[in-house]
C-alpha cells in the first residue's frame, strides 16, 4: 500500500486550490446578501477577508506553476462525457492575478465610494458573484467551464450596471445585456457545434489536438465555428462594430466602471479570444485557416476608431471608455502576429492596461464624488485642489500614451518590436498612430488639471479638499503599480517575464 508523502499531500492540496477560489467568492457572496444594511463592518470584513485570501492563494500557486511546470487540476462531472475543469496554468494565473489584486482595491474603493448609500448588501453581493465568475473564467480548463462563468459574469454583471436605478442606468443595463447575451449566445453555439465534431476542447499549448485533426479534416466548419466564438467574445472584449454598450454603461458607480473596464467584462472577452487562438485551435492551426490576419484588422481598425472617438468626448468617464475600446485590442493585436515578442506584448498589456485603466476610473470617480466634476473642461487647476488624485490620473495617463518608465511603454515597445520581426511590419504605424492619438487625448486633460485655475468669483472657497483616504490610496498604490512594473518589467516573476513564458509555450 502507498504510503502518502508530505510532497504527495502538498500535492493534492494546491490542487484544490482553484476550486477553492472559486468556492471562497460564492461564500462570501452567500454571507453578504442577507446582511442588513447598517451592518457595513461586517460586511466590509467579510469583502476584505476574501478579497486577502485569493491573493495570498494567487501568490502560493506562482512557484509550482510557473517555475515547476505544474498544472494543478479538479474536475467535476457535468454533461454525460463533459466535465467542468478548472486548471492553474501560467495563463490562469496571469489573469486570476490582475483580477485578485485589483479586486481586493475595487472593494476598499467600493465601500468608500458606496458609504451611507442604500442597497449596498444587494451591489456587494453580486459584486462577490462577479469575482466568482471571474476567477472561474480564469482558471477555466475546457470551452464548457468557460461558457458557464462566462455567461454567470453576464448574469451578475448587469444589476451592478443598473445599481442607481435611473431611468438612465436601467437603459444602459438592458443595452448591456442586450449586447452580451447576443454574444453569449453566439459562444454558446460555437462550443456545442465545436463539442459536436472534435469533443470538449480542453485549453492546452498549442491548441487542443481533436480541434487541429477537425481543422484538417473540414476546414471550412473549423472557421465558422472559430468566427461564432471570436464574434461573440468580440462583444465582452469591445471589438468594433460590436462595443456599443461600453461607453453607455458609464452611467454605472466608479467601482462598477472600474469592473467593467479593468478587471471583469471586456478582460473576460479578450481573455476569451487568446484562449481560443491560442489554447483552443493553436497559433499554427489557426494562421492555415486564414483567420488570423482578418482579426488583425479588426483590432488595428478598433484600435484607431476607439483612439479617435474617445478624442470627441468632452464627459471624462467617457473619453476613459472609449480609451478602453481602444487599447484593450492592442491584446489582440498582439496575439495576431505571428510572433513571440508580439505575443507577449498582447498578453502582458491584459495586466498593464487593467492597472493603469483602474487608476483612472479610480480618480474620475474622485473627481465625481468630490467636487462633481464630470466634464473634461471642469477639470482645470484641480491639481492644486485634489493633488493626490491628480498625480495618480497623470501617470495612468502617462501609462496609457506609453510614456517610459510607465507599464504602457513596455508594453507599446514589445508590441512594436514584435510587429517588425512578424510579417505584419505595417503594425508599427497603427501603434505610432494609435499613441499619437492617446497623446491627443490624455495631455489635454493632464494640462488642464495642473493649470492654474481661473478667476473665480469672490469669496469662493478653492483650496485643497480633502481626499477621502479609502478612495485616493487605492488610486495611489495602482499609478505606483504602473511605474514599478514599468521599471521593474525584468524582474524574474514580474508581467513581462511571465507573458514571455506563456508566449513561448505558444510557439513551442
Amino acid at each position: 500500500m502507498h504510503e502518502m508523502t508530505l510532497d504527495d499531500l502538498l500535492g493534492a492540496v494546491i490542487s484544490w486550490l482553484p476550486l477553492v477560489m472559486v468556492l471562497l467568492s460564492l461564500a462570501a457572496a452567500a454571507l453578504i446578501f442577507p446582511l442588513p444594511e447598517h451592518r457595513g463592518r461586517l460586511r466590509a470584513t467579510v469583502n476584505l477577508t476574501a478579497a486577502v485570501l485569493k491573493v495570498l492563494l494567487i501568490v502560493a500557486l506562482v512557484p509550482p506553476v510557473v517555475a515547476d511546470g505544474a498544472r494543478p487540476e479538479v474536475s467535476m462531472p457535468f454533461l454525460p462525457g463533459i466535465d467542468l475543469v478548472l486548471r492553474a496554468d501560467p495563463l490562469a494565473l496571469f489573469f486570476a492575478g490582475l483580477s485578485a489584486v485589483l479586486w481586493l482595491l475595487t472593494t476598499v474603493y467600493a465601500i468608500g465610494y458606496l458609504k451611507g448609500s442604500p442597497h449596498r448588501s444587494r451591489f456587494f453581493g453580486f459584486f462577490s458573484l462577479c469575482v466568482t465568475a471571474t476567477v472561474g473564467i480564469s482558471f477555466s480548463g475546457n470551452l464548457i467551464t468557460f461558457l458557464v462563468f462566462y455567461e454567470l459574469l453576464t448574469v451578475a454583471t448587469y444589476p451592478l450596471v443598473a445599481h442607481r436605478g435611473t431611468p438612465q442606468a436601467l437603459h444602459a443595463a438592458r443595452l448591456y445585456l442586450r449586447y452580451t447575451l447576443s454574444g453569449g449566445l453566439a459562444v454558446l453555439i460555437g462550443v456545442v457545434w465545436l463539442t459536436m465534431y472534435a469533443g470538449p476542447a480542453d485549453f492546452a499549448e498549442g491548441g487542443a489536438e481533436s480541434v487541429t485533426e477537425l481543422a484538417a479534416a473540414s476546414p471550412g466548419t473549423a472557421t465558422l465555428i472559430f468566427v461564432l466564438l471570436v464574434g461573440g467574445l468580440g462583444v465582452k472584449a469591445a471589438l468594433f462594430p460590436l462595443h456599443g454598450w461600453l461607453p453607455q454603461a458609464m452611467v454605472a458607480p466608479a467601482p462598477v466602471s472600474a469592473l467593467l473596464h479593468a478587471v471583469a467584462v471586456v478582460k473576460a472577452g479578450v481573455f476569451g479570444i487568446v484562449r481560443v487562438v491560442d489554447d483552443v485551435y493553436g497559433i499554427e492551426v489557426t494562421a492555415a485557416l486564414g483567420v488570423l490576419t482578418p482579426l488583425l484588422l479588426v483590432a488595428s481598425f478598433t484600435i484607431l476608431y476607439g483612439s479617435y472617438q474617445a478624442l470627441r468626448q468632452t464627459d471624462l468617464k467617457r473619453r476613459l471608455a472609449y480609451s478602453t475600446v481602444s487599447q484593450v485590442s492592442y491584446v489582440t493585436l498582439g496575439i495576431t502576429m505571428m510572433d513571440v515578442t508580439a505575443t507577449a506584448g498582447g498578453v502582458v498589456h491584459l495586466v498593464h492596461q487593467g492597472i493603469m485603466k483602474i487608476t483612472l476610473f479610480f480618480c474620475a470617480g474622485l473627481f465625481a464624488e468630490v467636487l462633481g466634476v464630470h466634464r473634461i473642461e471642469d477639470t482645470r487647476g484641480l491639481g492644486r485642489r485634489m493633488p493626490l488624485t491628480s498625480a495618480a490620473f497623470t501617470v495612468g495617463a502617462f501609462g496609457m500614451i506609453g510614456l517610459p518608465p510607465t507599464a504602457g511603454f513596455i508594453s507599446k515597445w514589445q508590441l512594436g518590436e514584435g510587429a517588425l520581426a512578424s510579417p505584419h511590419p505595417w503594425v508599427l504605424g497603427v501603434l505610432v498612430l494609435s499613441s499619437l492619438l492617446n497623446a491627443a487625448y490624455f495631455l489635454p486633460i493632464v494640462l488642464r488639471l495642473w493649470a492654474p485655475e481661473p478667476v473665480q468669483a469672490e469669496g469662493r472657497d478653492r483650496g485643497r479638499v480633502h481626499e477621502p483616504a479609502p478612495l485616493v490610496v487605492p488610486a495611489m498604490i495602482t499609478a505606483g503599480f504602473t511605474l514599478l512594473v514599468g521599471l521593474a518589467a525584468s524582474v524574474p516573476f514580474a508581467p513581462l517575464r511571465v507573458a514571455e513564458y506563456i508566449a513561448e509555450g505558444v510557439f513551442r
